[in-house]
């Protein structure tokens, strides 16, 4: 089965919101072994819409729009998808039933435009629902089916998963996709393509390899006939990639470094204390940011100056012969951290993230120190990009750093 998304609303084209509907979709739609070949965006024109719902009804098995369900005059859903099928919208009185009702329980009056919500074509059936006033439609013609469901997310994902992926998944039967992801970092996207290449050129399960903010991502996916049998074909390649990419993979599905670090953390029952200069603040945010941190985040120190770092118990001596921005710096900063705060383990980050310095031909190298009470590793890089971009990924090289120091 092909799939067509339409999101459709002129705020997403001036960029006021941002699309969270399509992506969402795209990801619900390979379990259902539906294949998605198009998203669209397209404003409040119903010309331009009745236009794009052609062009889909004419490739698509399956069409998905977004919007464009509201009371107003430019939510022009229905009547483009009664113009595409050549249908008359009338009022359907179960449906303005169950708007005034819903109004009711809000002990509001309904307001006449909310009626165009109550309108339906033959070829159409309402879908509830619960969080809103504006139903979805199921239509069906032609051996195709247009779903319309409304624009807020809060509307719109327990709209799918109450009642229309329930009546998709009775629809497709059979294939299963099955899909999931390995998260690698410390490896350029070119090199891990040419690690693995053999897997890319399988296909089934495929794999996609691709660039992310918290390293290099590889997805596979699988087909089948049972969801059994599709994780198994994964697990067999996956083996195959973990052999070959060994402890550059830190993580899978939804992991994030942080929470995987505070897994590792919670597990050896260790804490963790944080200094930086570089990341001004941004590793310890990011710590801290897991629910479960609490336990294990002793805190963090932002030192801006050699004159902070001295007075959070970096050695002068050491700032003087090496600078606040070498690399030597970085350990005595974890260790100073890993002191003060009382914790097993620190980090340490400083750097040159300031262009137009005298350094600027080092700007975006990054030094991280990580200290326990039987290591310490100091490691190098650097990360092109502007100032905000070049901080977040010497975040995640941080807690890269430190998910293999506790994996020892």
């Amino acid at each position: 089965m092909k799939a067509e998304i339409i999101s459709i609303g002129t705020e997403l084209l001036l960029g006021e919101i941002t699309d969270t509907n399509a992506p969402f979709l795209a990801a619900e739609l390979p379990a259902l072994g539906i294949d998605l070949h198009w998203i669209s965006q397209v404003g409040d024109n119903q010309a331009r819409l009745v236009k794009v719902l052609k062009r889909a009804w004419q490739r698509s098995d399956l069409i998905l729009t977004t919007g464009g369900l509201g009371p107003t005059a430019d939510d022009i859903t229905r009547e483009a998808i009664a113009e595409v099928l050549e249908e008359r919208l009338k009022g359907d009185p179960a449906l303005e039933r169950e708007l005034r009702e819903f109004f009711a329980r809000l002990a509001r009056e309904m307001p006449l435009t909310n009626l165009k919500q109550a309108t339906i074509i033959p070829a159409a059936q309402a879908i509830p629902n619960p969080s809103g006033t504006a139903p979805g439609w199921w239509v069906e013609r032609d051996e195709r089916i247009i779903v319309a469901m409304p624009g807020p997310p809060g509307e719109m994902q327990p709209m799918w998963h109450e009642a229309v992926l329930p009546r998709l998944r009775h629809r497709t039967g059979g294939t299963i996709i099955v899909s999931k992801t390995l998260k690698t970092f410390g490896l350029a996207e070119a090199r891990v393509a040419e690690m693995v290449a053999p897997q890319l050129s399988s296909a089934n399960p495929t794999l996609g390899v691709y660039a992310k903010a918290d390293g290099i991502h590889l997805r596979l996916t699988a087909k089948a006939q049972s969801q059994e049998e599709a994780e198994a074909m994964i697990a067999q390649v996956e083996a195959r990639l973990n052999q070959v990419l060994g402890k550059h993979i830190w993580g899978a599905g939804d992991d994030t470094l942080e929470a995987v670090v505070g897994r590792w953390l919670l597990e050896r029952k260790l804490s963790l204390a944080v200094m930086e200069s570089y990341t001004g603040g941004l590793l310890a945010a990011t710590v801290s940011g897991c629910p479960e941190a609490a336990p294990y985040f002793k805190g963090g120190l932002v030192t801006g100056s050699d004159e902070a770092r001295v007075a959070c118990g970096v050695d002068y001596r050491l700032i003087a012969e090496h600078g606040g921005e070498g690399a030597e710096i970085a350990p005595a900063m974890a260790e100073a951290a890993r002191s003060r705060l009382g914790a097993a383990v620190g980090v340490g980050i400083t750097g040159v993230d300031e262009p137009g310095t005298v350094a600027a031909k080092t700007f975006g190298t990054y030094h991280i120190g990580v200290v326990t009470g039987r290591q310490r590793r100091l490691v190098t890089g650097s990360y092109p990009g502007d100032r905000a971009r070049v901080r977040r990924w010497a975040v995640a090289a941080a807690l890269f750093e430190l998910s293999k120091v506790l994996a020892d």
